[in-house]
Order: structure tokens, then sequence, then C-alpha cells
């Protein structure tokens, strides 16, 4: 079965390099998968892809070692399973706030004995190999996101589900969660102290901890303290940066 190579990076206690992807088109998929990060994001939630264009875009990202990762809309087993069995490597999952949550998603997510995954791997056997069936339990990642107040009260026995791979904090909801104003990376010190708390709490149980950051000086910040996989930029704001920063240029006179 072809490598997750997040899982190698893990396992060498390196952090992944995670690029977001929000626009639904597989050849600004294909550009920023040839560009050379560890793994890309499709975003099934917030951005404005659909399962067709996901597809689309996996393709796309097959055609480097980029590690494609989807994050799904919501803890629902019927889009988990058919993302997995379209070759997502890794899924993320929003909203997790309780430990029966967090075990639902290891089910979904993988076949028996362990889980409830259907079994139909249709383009997973193309993009992981005819092995597939026998080797997926223990190579596709597993992210379920802590966003919420009731999760932080929960993140230990949500941390401590066998199968759990990962957390991923989103920084906006944890914000609005703790009354404070949403963002990824100038967070109030409420939120700061929540975000120390959950790496902390992630690494004494052994589970990989990621989070989503506006800007790469915060990104390696957060790394230093413990994140192993960071998201740095997203498709459509590196777009429209680079055309900020080009006709800034432009017009300086």
């Amino acid at each position: 079965m072809r490598e997750n190579t997040l899982r190698t990076l893990w396992a060498r206690d390196q952090a992944a390099l995670n690029g977001w992807l929000a626009i639904p088109n597989g050849f600004s998929a294909e550009v920023m998968a040839h560009q050379g990060w560890d793994t890309l994001t499709i975003d099934m939630q917030h951005g404005v892809i659909d399962y067709p264009a996901m597809v689309s875009m996996l393709q796309a990202i097959s055609t480097t070692p980029t590690v494609p990762i989807v994050r799904v809309p919501w803890l629902e087993p019927g889009l988990i399973m058919k993302t997995l069995d379209a070759g997502a490597y890794g899924v993320i999952c929003p909203m997790v706030n309780t430990r029966e949550e967090a075990q639902r998603f290891v089910a979904y997510t993988s076949y028996a004995p362990r889980g409830t995954r259907s079994f139909g791997p249709v383009r997973a056997l193309l993009y992981g190999g005819a092995d597939y069936p026998a080797h997926a339990n223990d190579t596709i990642v597993r992210f379920a996101m802590i966003e919420t107040a009731q999760a932080l009260d929960n993140l230990d026995a949500i941390l401590s589900v066998e199968g759990l791979d990962a957390i991923y904090v989103g920084p906006s909801d944890l914000s609005l969660a703790l009354g404070c104003t949403p963002t990824f990376d100038d967070v109030d010190p409420k939120v700061a102290q929540a975000i120390d708390h959950i790496v902390a709490r992630a690494l004494a149980h052994g589970v990989r901890a990621g989070i989503h950051n506006g800007r790469s000086d915060v990104a390696k910040a957060r790394i230093a303290k413990g994140f192993r996989f960071v998201t740095v930029g997203a498709d459509a704001r590196l777009l429209a940066a680079g055309s900020q920063q080009l006709l800034a240029e432009m017009r300086r006179g």
C-alpha cells in the first residue's frame, strides 16, 4: 500500500506543513500540490467544494507525493466513508465534543473488527494499491477537531479514545466558544492558554496535535510548543495576497 508520509514525518517527530484548499478545482489543487506541501486539506466544511469536485482534487493531488486530507462537514458516516473510498489518506472531523463522538468517528473510518466502515474502496484501491483493504486501518489518519468549550471539558476523555491519531485545533471557533473574537493567530490570552493546554494534554496521551494558522511566525512558534501539523496557507488567501502585493507594487508610483 502507498505510504502515508504524514505518519512517517510523525515517526521522526517532525511537523507536517499543511496547505488548505477551498477552491473547487482540480487544476488549482494540482498547482498547490506541486509546490511541495507535505499535506493538503480539501475543506468540505467551509469551502465551496462538493463531492465531485473533491474527487477531482484528490486525483490532482495524487500526481505528487503530497498526502491528501479532507475535512468533512460533520460527523456523518456516509460522507466520511465515501471520502475514504475516494482516496483521502486523512480525515478531519469538526466539532467533536465528547468521547462517544470520537469513538464513532474512529469506527466510521475503520473496517471491522475495529470499526463499522462499509467496504467499497473504489478509488482508494487505485490510489493506495491493491492491498489497501489489509492496511487501511493503520494507514488512514484520523483528526478530531477540538474547538468548543464542551470539547475542552471532555479533552482527556476524547484523547484517550483508541484509534484516534490526532486532534486539530480551530482557533476561530475555539475563540468564539470562549467568548473571544475569532482569529487564527493573535488570539486572546484566554484562548492562548486553552491552546497550550490542548497541546500539552495531547502530548501526554501520545496523540498528535495540529492547528490552523494565518502566519508562518505563529506556525513556527506553535511547532516549538509541540504541534506537529500546522496549516500555514490557503489557496484562496494565497491568490488574494499575491494579487494584492503585485497590484500594490504596480500602483506605488
